[in-house]
C-alpha cells in the first residue's frame, strides 16, 4: 500500500465508519483524470442512497482536509461480487473461495493465476492451483480480485 493509500485511508475510514459502513478498501489512480476510489461494505448490502451519502461526507472532510493536490473525481461504489481485496486478513475471509492474483515477481512461473484460498499464514497466502500448494509472500501480491463461482 503506497504512502498516500495509507493516509488517505488513515482520514476517510472513520468517516465511513461513523455511518455505519466498513471502508473496504480504496484506490487512488493519479494523473491526467485522477480518480478517488472507495469501496465501502455492509452485512446488509449497499444501495446507491449509501454510496451517495457517503460521498456527501467524505467530499466535506476532503475539501477541509485536502490531501490531493489537484484536480480528481471522488467515487464510491459496493466491492461487487469479484470484490479486490487489500488487505491479507480479508484473504482469511475467503478461505475455500478463488482469487485472481497478479504478483510482482513469479511464483512456481506464474505472475498471473486464478487459485484457491486455502490459509493465511503469517504474512504468507497459501493456495492451491491445478492441485498443486503454492505458498504466496503477501509482499509479492500487486493486485488480488476474488473470482465468483456460478456452480
Amino acid at each position: 500500500m503506497s504512502k498516500r493509500t495509507e493516509q488517505l485511508t488513515e482520514l476517510l475510514a472513520p468517516v465511513v465508519e461513523d455511518l455505519g459502513f466498513e471502508l473496504w478498501g480504496l484506490e487512488y489512480l493519479q494523473g491526467r483524470g485522477a480518480v478517488l476510489r472507495l469501496f465501502i461494505d455492509h452485512d446488509d448490502g449497499i444501495t446507491v442512497d449509501n454510496c451517495a451519502a457517503v460521498s456527501h461526507e467524505v467530499s466535506g472532510v476532503l475539501d477541509v482536509e485536502d490531501p490531493i493536490p489537484g484536480e480528481y473525481n471522488l467515487e464510491v461504489s459496493s466491492p461487487g461480487m469479484d470484490r479486490p481485496l487489500f488487505h491479507l486478513a480479508q484473504f482469511a475471509r475467503y478461505i475455500g473461495e478463488d482469487v485472481q492474483l497478479k504478483l510482482l515477481a513469479p511464483v512456481a512461473g506464474k505472475r498471473k493465476m486464478t487459485a484457491a484460498i486455502v490459509a493465511v499464514d503469517g504474512d504468507t497466502l497459501v493456495v492451491t492451483l491445478d492441485g498443486e500448494t503454492l505458498r504466496v509472500p503477501y509482499s509479492q501480491v500487486d493486485r488480488a480480485r476474488l473470482q465468483p463461482r456460478f456452480d
